[in-house]
């Protein structure tokens, strides 16, 4: 059977202001005296609501660095997405093999392997079969409220592992079975990819959210950007505020999508095993690049802090703030 999954349900947001007064992941009300010039666009990226916002004294020149980033986004949603059927990666899954790859799908996918490697596996980008699954079957009337049976995820398990992915510069090669997702790590990806764009324009100061953040320099405030983290029991309320000065935050959290009411079943897979993420109510990385932040939030999900510790000298992640099952926060540093 054919299964569309749709996006997650959190709304993503890509907010860019260059020169700007402070954006966060959830709004903390901060005002700032450079809200003059103000350019607004409003629209969808990856299949969600987005927003994107620059201050610039040249209302033109603003605009056009709105049109330039836009066409960035769309061109990589193009390569990465779940959900538009004319994608590169629905034509990987579909037909197994892509001759002559655009550089970024094959940058992103050896990106994907570098970080499964290094979290043994607990980053795959070959999840998939695992979401088609507890999706189908809590999309069921009346479905059986413990999960799927154990054949079942153990056989969507078998079907999982990065290794099974093949690629170089001349071809991409998929094993029959497996199904790509870069749903965990896209994101962050097209959030650096923007700020590249921003930065060689000349913006020193912004911050890009695409669900994942990136700030450039600090505030035009003189001050650190204040990025908050949701609380996950209340996602519209705040947990904590980050001050962060060119670095990328990205959260993960089993609250981001849940299957079942009580929130055993979310989103956060466990590659070996088939089981949802059950450590930490979330986890928050910071890190030089969004696409590493995005990526190794998804995987400390399923590790103990000891692994993460481990991980983190080799990942360039610098922080890792944690909420435990209990609701008990923690602070880990690199």
């Amino acid at each position: 059977m054919s299964w569309q999954i749709s996006p997650l349900s959190r709304r993503r947001f890509i907010r860019i202001s260059a020169a700007a007064a402070g954006l966060t992941l959830v709004p903390i009300g901060c005002a700032s005296r450079a809200a003059a010039s103000l350019v607004t666009w409003r629209g969808t990226a990856l299949g969600a609501e987005a927003t994107m916002q620059i201050h610039h004294p040249d209302r033109d020149e603003a605009q056009r660095l709105i049109a330039r980033s836009l066409t960035e986004v769309r061109r990589l949603e193009r390569l990465f997405s779940l959900y538009l059927d004319d994608s590169a990666l629905v034509e990987l899954n579909r037909i197994r093999v892509l001759v002559s790859p655009a550089p970024e799908l094959v940058e992103l996918l050896e990106l994907s392997a570098r970080y499964a490697e290094l979290t043994h596996g607990a980053f795959d980008p070959t999840v998939q079969p695992l979401w088609e699954l507890y999706a189908e079957h809590f999309s069921r009337s009346g479905a059986d409220p413990t999960g799927p049976s154990e054949a079942a995820v153990r056989a969507a398990v078998a079907r999982i592992g990065y290794r099974k992915l093949v690629v170089n510069r001349d071809r991409i090669v998929v094993s029959s079975g497996t199904v790509v997702t870069l749903n965990g790590i896209a994101q962050g990806y097209i959030t650096d990819k923007v700020v590249d764009l921003l930065s060689a324009e000349g913006i020193e100061h912004s911050l890009v959210d695409m669900g994942e953040t990136r700030a450039i320099g600090t505030h035009p405030d003189d001050r650190p950007w204040d990025v908050a983290i949701a609380d996950p029991d209340e996602p519209t309320r705040i947990a904590a505020v980050l001050p962060i000065v060119n670095r990328a935050v990205a959260t993960s959290g089993a609250y981001g999508l849940r299957f079942d009411p009580t929130g055993r079943f979310n989103h956060l897979f466990n590659p070996a095993t088939g089981a949802c993420a059950c450590l930490y109510r979330s986890v928050t990385t910071v890190a030089d690049r969004a696409t590493a932040a995005d990526a190794l939030s998804t995987a400390f999900s399923l590790m103990p802090r000891d692994r993460i510790q481990s991980v983190m000298r080799s990942t360039g992640i610098q922080r890792v703030y944690l909420i435990d099952a209990d609701g008990k926060p923690s602070r880990l540093q690199a």
